[in-house]
Parts: C-alpha cells; sequence; structure tokens
C-alpha cells in the first residue's frame, strides 16, 4: 500500500509529460517549494490537505489540487481508498472512466518485520507519474472535488523483499494515452507493459521515518 509520498521542489528534471507543460511544471514547483519538506499523505476528516494532480482537460493536461481517497455521501469512504488494485481495474475496467498523474518524486514504504522505512524512486530530483482512478466527491463542507486513487501493483523482484506492491509508473511515452485513452481492459494491460519498462530504474534507499526531509538519491 502506497500511503505518502514526497513531492521534491528541487526536481530538475521531469519524466511526467511526453510534452512538458511549462504552467504544469511551474505550478507543481510553486506547490513543492510552499509545501518543502512535507510529507504527501491521504486527505481525512482532521487532515484537509488538498494535493496536486494532473488530469486532463479539453484534451490539455492541467493540474488541479486534489482528496486522496474517495469521499461518499460528503464523508472518506468508510472502505480502503487511497489505492486501487490493478488486478481489480483488469477485472473491472469501468473504474477507469476518469483517470489522473500523481506527480512525485519518490513514495515511502516499511520493510517488515524489521519496520525500516525505504523511499523509492527514479533518481536524484527526478520527476514522475503515477497512475490514479479519479471521480467526483463533495467534502464535508459541501464542495465538491476530484478524488484520486493510486494505482497499484505487484512489485518485480529486486523490489519485492522491501514491499510487495507499488505504485504504477507511468512512463511520458504513454502520459497522454493514460489520461485520454478509451477506458478498457486494453488500456489497463498497456499502462502495466508501460510502467514494466521502468522497473530496473526504481531504486529504494533506507530511510529513518517517512517524514518528508530531503530525498537520499
Amino acid at each position: 500500500m502506497c500511503a505518502s509520498y514526497g513531492l521534491d521542489p528541487r526536481f530538475t528534471d521531469a519524466e511526467l509529460l511526453a510534452e512538458a507543460d511549462d504552467a504544469v511544471l511551474e505550478g507543481l514547483r510553486s506547490w513543492a517549494e510552499q509545501n518543502a519538506g512535507e510529507t504527501l499523505r491521504p486527505t481525512g476528516k482532521n487532515l484537509r490537505n488538498l494535493n496536486p494532480l494532473v488530469t486532463a482537460h479539453d484534451g490539455a493536461a492541467v493540474l488541479e489540487p486534489a482528496w486522496w481517497g474517495y469521499l461518499v455521501d460528503g464523508q472518506p469512504a468508510r472502505f480502503p481508498s487511497i489505492n486501487t488494485r490493478s488486478e481489480r481495474l483488469q477485472d473491472r475496467p469501468g473504474g477507469l472512466r476518469s483517470r489522473a498523474l500523481v506527480p512525485s518524486t519518490g513514495w515511502y514504504e516499511m520493510q517488515k518485520p524489521d519496520r525500516v522505512w525505504h523511499e523509492f524512486g527514479l533518481g536524484r530530483g527526478l520527476l514522475f507519474g503515477m497512475a490514479a482512478v479519479t471521480q467526483r466527491g463533495r467534502t464535508p463542507d459541501g464542495e465538491w472535488v476530484t478524488c484520486y486513487s493510486i494505482v497499484m501493483r505487484p512489485a518485480p523482484p529486486h523490489l519485492a523483499n522491501i514491499h510487495d506492491r507499488m505504485p504504477v509508473l507511468i512512463p511520458t511515452s504513454f502520459a497522454d494515452e493514460w489520461l485520454t485513452g478509451e477506458p478498457t481492459r486494453e488500456l489497463i494491460d498497456e499502462a502495466l507493459l508501460a510502467a514494466a519498462d521502468l522497473d530496473e530504474r526504481v531504486a529504494a534507499v533506507p530511510r529513518s521515518d517517512d517524514k518528508g526531509a530531503q530525498t537520499l538519491f
């Protein structure tokens, strides 16, 4: 399960969009600078953070604040919703109707039973996108927002000893297809194949906690 990730404002390279949009990247950098050192966590009753999300509007990539986890009847869902299994989307592709990219420079997982935190990523300061599915939801204050759930897949062998699952990473060559393609079984199958091409580049570094601070890549 991915329950926390980072967005380092010092990112110098981006593997997020095939055609990097200056407005999107500048918006991400501005958000990250204002929230420097803060780990991005699920939104809830007490933590009302809205995290930056890349979605498609009229065929173009745009940045919007979004609620991590689903809202049901004006309240955070009672069922686990911050992550969605890729296998579930393969069985029920209707869940792919609305999708997004979650910008990140690394995500955190705890290795058990040793209880050692690790930060995963593609390299020092490198911005990448994690696949997400989205839906609209009403907050307890009555405001309608976009809610998102990060898509998770089985981890490759060199990472599985640390954590058995990882986010589906979307390479730039598949970003537009993920955001705008038809919501079919073929789409999630192709996304998983594209994500597997990045497996060898993903590395994990031990950390003392998942409290943010500077990346170790």
